[in-house]
């Protein structure tokens, strides 16, 4: 059975000064000069307390490609860069497109114990763009799916995607769209524009983007249904969501840290680190993101963590994989992008990166954050500190993290889940005690 945990002196994001007490799988107090007999104590002066991260978008991998990540590695990840809950894209093998598999991968995900891992369930059969998969099975199996992608992939049949959205408005779900228009971005590897014409490398042009979402969110306003946005990239994507919100569809969006933060000049060093899906942009678009995320046209941060085994990426950039790791590096990335700007405030990231994702997500009691009676869900975060970000900071199976040898500002400390501690004094809790815990049963 887990202990109670106590910590003293925490900062929450509103600044208030708080202990918090834990006891079994919930908040059980906040105040000042709380004790708990033999509760496990942890100093918490300096440190901010946020909610448990939500990450919308997390590419695990298994089952059928472990060589790149698994869902314990993943999981692991996750912890350390102080999510509490990761939704698992349905880009497996076999892809997340039933009941069957959505299951496997939640059941992974309640053995490994660091977190909560929600399926994503494909929309079309095989990710193949051509038939609707089992929608309805994946909705009312055991692991309750209420968010379905392709992602990889576009869905780009207009009548597949109306059939979608249609579907998911009878149990409250979301489609979540990779808006890449195929035919724009046949053999791109980079964004579209002087320095793509510069290296010589097809350019990915950002209308490829906004044109799918421009008829995504007509759509969804023709069917009533919600629909979700992943990884914008371009400055025109954030006016056609801005549009579409003025007009109350029912649109979300999210944005990665990565295209906060980094622009295609970097593709300059031919590093495949940097190739990703979507591309890197102008710094133009990453003004326009990070403004975008400041006046919540753009609702949530999520990573696309996307790891890849060695040999995917170190090789010449046109046969290089697209992706980033990135559940590890998060936080600190959206501090260094929008918070040491005065952009947000954390407020502002405790929702971008909390309660946002596990609204739209429809994650009951995530949405609470630290309140008495809530889940047991946060991190402790250390805003002052700075670090050069290494290899020996990664905690999954990839490696190839944009952010290698950049000064980052932040560390987790601590992440408690389910009411445990997954990260103590900035390390991983043993998976042993781990899976000692997460047996313990709910309630």
């Amino acid at each position: 059975m887990t202990t109670a945990i106590l910590i003293k002196g925490a900062a929450l994001p509103s600044g208030t000064r708080t202990d918090i007490l834990v006891r079994g799988r919930l908040i059980a107090e906040l105040g000042s000069n709380l004790s708990e007999a033999g509760a496990t104590l942890i100093d918490a002066d300096g440190l901010t307390a946020l909610p448990g991260l939500v990450d919308l978008h997390t590419h695990l991998r298994e089952p059928g490609f472990e060589q790149s990540e698994t869902v314990l590695t993943g999981s692991r990840a996750a912890a350390i860069g102080g999510f509490t809950v990761v939704h698992a894209m349905a880009n497996t093998l076999p892809v997340a497109d039933t009941a069957g598999v959505v299951e496997q991968v939640q059941s992974l995900g309640n053995a490994a114990g660091y977190v909560t891992v929600r399926p994503i369930g494909a929309v079309s059969v095989g990710l193949q763009g051509s038939q609707l998969a089992e929608i309805g099975a994946m909705a009312h199996s055991r692991a309750r799916v209420r968010v379905f992608s392709d992602d990889g992939k576009c869905v780009s049949d207009a009548l597949l995607m109306r059939r979608a959205l249609e579907y998911v408005t009878t149990f409250d779900g979301v489609v979540a769209q990779h808006a890449q228009e195929p035919r724009l971005t046949e053999g791109a590897q980079m964004n579209e524009g002087a320095v793509s014409g510069e290296l010589g490398l097809a350019g990915w042009p950002a209308v490829a983007e906004e044109a799918i979402i421009a008829r995504d969110v007509l759509l969804a306003q023709h069917v009533g249904a919600r629909i979700h946005i992943c990884h914008l990239s371009t400055a025109g994507s954030v006016e056609v969501v801005r549009w579409a919100k003025a007009r109350g569809i029912q649109v979300t969006a999210e944005v990665t840290p990565h295209h906060l933060l980094l622009t295609e000049d970097l593709v300059r060093s031919y590093d495949a680190r940097y190739k990703v899906n979507p591309p890197l942009r102008r710094e133009e678009d990453v003004q326009a993101l990070r403004a975008g995320l400041a006046d919540g046209t753009i609702d949530i941060v999520a990573t696309d963590h996307a790891p890849h085994p060695p040999e995917s990426k170190d090789c010449e950039w046109e046969a290089a994989s697209m992706g980033m790791v990135g559940l590890e590096s998060a936080l600190s990335v959206v501090q260094a992008s929008v918070v040491d700007n005065g952009m947000l405030d954390w407020r502002d990231v405790a929702r971008v990166l909390s309660s946002g994702p596990a609204r739209i997500g429809r994650l009951d009691g995530y949405a609470e954050g630290i309140t008495v009676g809530a889940p047991a869900e946060f991190t402790l975060y250390d805003p002052t500190a700075r670090r050069v970000f290494g290899r020996e900071q990664l905690r999954g199976k990839g490696a190839n993290s944009p952010y290698l040898e950049f000064e980052l500002p932040g560390r987790v400390l601590t992440t408690v889940h389910h009411g445990y501690a997954t990260v103590l004094d900035g390390e991983l809790v043993d998976a042993e005690s781990i899976a000692k815990n997460a047996a313990v049963p709910h309630g």
